[in-house]
């Protein structure tokens, strides 16, 4: 087995409250599914990391998702309007 490495997390009383519903639905440890979560998260590219942390503003999200979908469809994104 690979090596593991234990980290802690803070959680508001309503995210916990889900990770637990979220790790029952699937039959697996709070653990299981947050080591999931963080594996795929770090597995996304820049772009989509920043949208998911916020790093956008608002007034531009739904273009930057338009746009990140592009991208990872492989269509030409254009530049400029």
């Amino acid at each position: 087995m690979a090596a593991r490495i234990i980290v802690r997390i803070e959680l508001t009383p309503d995210a916990k409250r889900r990770l637990m519903d979220i790790s029952k639905r699937f039959g697996m440890t709070q653990i299981s599914a947050t080591s999931r979560l963080v594996e795929w998260f770090a597995g996304q590219s820049e772009l989509v990391q920043a949208a998911i942390l916020g790093q956008y503003p608002s007034e531009i999200e739904s273009d930057v998702a338009r746009l990140i979908l592009q991208k990872m469809s492989g269509a030409p994104v254009p530049v400029g309007k």
